[in-house]
């Protein structure tokens, strides 16, 4: 097996977990300790940081649905995968609350892999895109409430 089926697999493993909202099963694949960049929403850190950005995102939108558009494994170990990302919002997000707003946003992924174990998780989409997608009219204040925005 090359360096680049085993990036596949782990791949694979994990955007099936998160899919199937089994985070377990997601994060089985990556190490504890992975470096994780999620930028668009602010997250950087270990592992603990992508599941807590992953258990919110299912959490917010329980009727989530990720459809792969397009994965490439390099040499390297790292699999790059456009998807798209959809569902309701039924709870607050990244600082928006929930105003049950559909939610489509593309997104970019890269997941950095060495011996089969995820060790970087890195992120890219529009954030102003999915604000727009959850009716944020300001965002220097992103929560919005009856009557105003705090």
């Amino acid at each position: 097996m090359t360096a680049s089926d085993s990036a596949a697999g782990a791949a694979t493993t994990f955007w099936s977990g998160i899919r199937a909202g089994d985070l377990d099963a997601a994060f089985a694949v990556v190490d504890p300790a992975a470096e994780v960049r999620i930028g668009p929403a602010g997250v950087l850190g270990d592992a603990t940081h992508a599941r807590a950005f992953f258990a919110e995102t299912l959490t917010a939108f329980p009727d989530l649905r990720i459809t792969e558009k397009s994965s490439l494994t390099g040499d390297d170990g790292t699999t790059v995968t456009e998807i798209k990302v959809e569902g309701t919002q039924a709870a607050p997000y990244l600082g928006a609350l929930n105003q049950e707003k559909h939610l489509d946003v593309d997104q970019v992924w890269f997941l950095r892999t060495e011996a089969g174990r995820v060790r970087g998780i890195s992120a890219y989409w529009c954030q102003n895109q999915l604000y727009r997608r959850l009716a944020v009219k300001r965002l220097d204040q992103v929560a919005i409430v009856a009557g105003g925005t705090t």
